[in-house]
């Protein structure tokens, strides 16, 4: 019971980061300093799915589930839980790369828009609010 609880919480945990470093560019918008985290996880994100590796959150809920008496999976946590929702034919490695580069090209706009918003601000000519 206890080694499936943790199972699932390294689930969420992981799903928590995928999220995070897929779209916390947008918490950046409101807490510029939320770069410093959201950053090297965009980093380490685009690099597992980039470079086709698993991350270590894949081998401990692995090894939990295990723990647990049920079945780990092969693969990771991508082609487990998030390609059957959205690419239900299964993960190839031009997939994979897409998705990193998606994950890339998604922030690199946010952040552009992050720096052209802090750019404006620093010079005066940011809009001023209707309140």
């Amino acid at each position: 019971m206890l080694y499936s609880l943790l199972a699932a919480l390294v689930v969420v945990l992981h799903l928590s980061f995928v999220v995070f470093a897929t779209l916390g560019g947008l918490l950046v918008l409101r807490w510029p300093r939320a770069a410093w985290l959201h950053v090297p996880a965009l980093v380490w994100g685009a690099f597992v799915e980039l470079d086709s590796r698993i991350c270590p959150l894949t081998p401990l809920e692995n090894a939990l589930r295990r723990a647990a008496g049920r079945a780990g999976y092969e693969g990771d946590f991508v082609t487990h839980y998030l390609v059957p929702i959205l690419y239900p034919v299964g993960l190839t490695v031009d997939v994979q790369f897409a998705l990193g580069f998606f994950l890339i090209v998604l922030n690199a706009i946010i952040y552009a828009f992050v720096w052209q918003r802090g750019r404006r601000a620093r010079q005066g000519t940011f809009p001023a609010s209707s309140e």
